[in-house]
């Protein structure tokens, strides 16, 4: 199945100028990532392995190591929030790689003809890499028994809505070091050195407070600290506080706030970068 002439022959159909234009070139690029999902099913599969794996077997094996005291209740309801997190990072992660290997096989410089701005390229980059994980992080909510949530529509709909946000504030912030990445096997070494920190150190395995008090500061500039804290709050409205500033913990509308200005203003900043790299060739 050949993907990126479909996405070509779809964002040029957008020709007519003005805001049509740039909605169809979005819609392009959204659709492509899509029809990838819809391709490679081994793909998604392995991607939520990783997860399964965390939430099946390490969320009953791990729960004798961390105190309920410290939980609030058992340690696989704690676990879930985290688990959907894990769900959305991998493949919002592998948006960057795409883009790289995408300027390598002459895709990015065949979408650059179109009459479409850059920041609208990225933009719709964005948001099918935003959907894409998204809809692989929902395929969990099936399991949300499993974490101690019963199956009720409000807290579901609200997971569904703040693994959306998350999705979109990773790939967003993936996209920064991607534009500036020239090779697939840089970006992927920056890759594993970042997200396996970023995501232990975020409160989504194990507690915040079980952890060295440098780490539960520096949570505090952690966009995953606050994905975490958003997810399981709406899971387990009950749960133990998570972020703090200081003594004060933000209320879940300001950190996903915060996560959303944080994306938006990433993906500015990469937009403008790819702007600019790619008109140079």
């Amino acid at each position: 199945m050949t993907i990126s002439p479909l996405s070509s022959r779809t964002v040029r159909a957008g020709a007519g100028g003005g805001l049509r234009q740039e909605l169809r070139a979005v819609h392009g690029l959204v659709l492509r990532d899509w029809l990838r999902l819809v391709a490679n099913p081994t793909n998604t599969v392995l991607l939520l392995l990783q997860p399964l794996l965390f939430l099946l077997a390490f969320g009953g094996g791990l729960s004798a190591l961390v105190p309920d005291t410290a939980l609030g209740g058992q340690y696989r309801a704690f676990l879930y929030p985290g688990i959907l997190l894990m769900a959305v990072q991998a493949p919002a992660a592998s948006v960057g790689i795409r883009l790289i290997t995408d300027r390598h096989s002459g895709i990015i410089r065949e979408l650059l003809v179109t009459p479409a701005r850059r920041s609208t390229l990225l933009c719709g980059i964005c948001l099918g890499g935003c959907a894409t994980a998204t809809a692989q992080g929902a395929v969990l909510l099936a399991l949300a028994p499993a974490g101690g949530l019963p199956y009720r529509p409000l807290p579901l709909l609200g997971l569904l809505a703040h693994l959306a946000l998350a999705a979109f504030t990773l790939t967003a912030l993936t996209l920064v070091p991607a534009v500036r990445t020239r090779r697939p096997e840089t970006f992927t070494t920056f890759l594993a050195l970042t997200s396996a920190p970023l995501l232990f150190g975020s409160g989504a395995l194990v507690p915040l407070s079980t952890l060295p008090s440098w780490v539960a500061t520096a949570a505090a500039l952690n966009p995953l600290a606050y994905t975490a804290d958003i997810l399981r709050r709406t899971a387990h409205p009950a749960a133990p506080a998570g972020v703090h500033w200081g003594g004060w913990q933000p209320p879940p509308a300001l950190e996903a706030g915060l996560l959303l200005l944080t994306a938006v203003t990433a993906l500015l900043c990469a937009a403008r970068r790819f702007g600019r790299d790619e008109s140079t060739g």
